[in-house]
């Protein structure tokens, strides 16, 4: 297996690299197609890019819960991000779901080895219906050796809490107090983002050590999507990929999701 592997890969790695604008996808699969690698591939596609791939987990999954994960192997992961990046000069990367601390690590390593490209992790701790899909041990070694090699961490409010170690925040102090533990702990920029907290608009919170705060807000919508995660980081990392500021990523990359949502909740209202 490892012959036929090396032999399938070397024509490849002897190719010129596409200067095409291309953003690395490290995410696992969703039979349902709601999220995961389809939802990030059709998201990047939307802003006029293209997409490199390498899949860390397949999963049985519907849009009510998630059967079975199969975790890829560690150097499998490792040995597709190598692969994509020789073929393809990729302007930037998005992490998504990881599963285990052997791919945490990894993955962390390929990073490292690229330290030019702007990298939007998507923590993925739990799946839209509660299942976890990263321990404690690993989430702590997401924190201590992936989330410092990132531009950008994107946690909702459950999942800075666990980043954190404390409980969910219940106001904007307490998940700026969170993200002030992340930041001191290596990440270089955090958007919490607002849509488990209470209120008529949802509040993301875009935090850089050493700048004010920006708070990015749309409307509550009636309207429940799967996936808006992975397409928020997707569609972010799309905006970097393209030589857009921070800031400027994030605003377009609220507006796309926001549209979508709205075409969710127009087309589940009573007519």
């Amino acid at each position: 297996m490892t012959k036929h592997r090396a032999e399938q890969s070397m024509p490849v790695l002897g190719k010129k690299r596409s200067e095409n604008k291309t953003v690395l996808i490290v995410a696992g699969t969703d039979s349902s197609g709601g999220a995961g690698l389809s939802c990030d591939v059709e998201t990047v596609a939307s802003f006029g890019l293209r997409s490199a791939v390498a899949v860390t987990a397949v999963t049985v999954q519907t849009d009510e819960s998630v059967r079975h994960v199969e975790l890829v192997a560690p150097a499998l992961v490792a040995d597709q991000m190598r692969a994509a990046l020789a073929a393809h000069r990729m302007a930037a990367i998005k992490i998504g779901m990881l599963g285990a601390a052997e791919i945490i690590g990894a993955v962390s390593s390929v990073i490292a080895e690229h330290p030019g490209i702007p990298v939007v992790l998507d923590p993925v701790l739990a799946s839209s219906s509660g299942r976890a899909l990263l321990s404690l041990e690993a989430v702590g070694i997401l924190r201590q050796i992936l989330m410092p090699l990132c531009r950008l961490v994107t946690p909702n409010l459950p999942e800075l809490a666990l980043m954190a170690g404390a409980p969910p925040a219940q106001d904007e102090k307490e998940a700026l107090r969170q993200g002030a533990v992340l930041l001191d702990a290596g990440a270089a920029a955090l958007l919490i983002k607002g849509g488990h907290a209470a209120g008529d608009h949802s509040i993301d919170l875009l935090l850089e050590k050493g700048q004010p705060v920006h708070r990015f807000g749309a409307p509550r919508l009636p309207a429940e999507m799967r996936g808006t995660g992975c397409m928020l980081a997707s569609a972010i990392a799309a905006g970097l990929a393209s030589g857009a500021p921070l800031g400027r990523s994030v605003a377009k990359a609220k507006r796309f999701v926001f549209d979508k949502l709205a075409v969710a909740a127009e087309t589940s209202s009573p007519r």
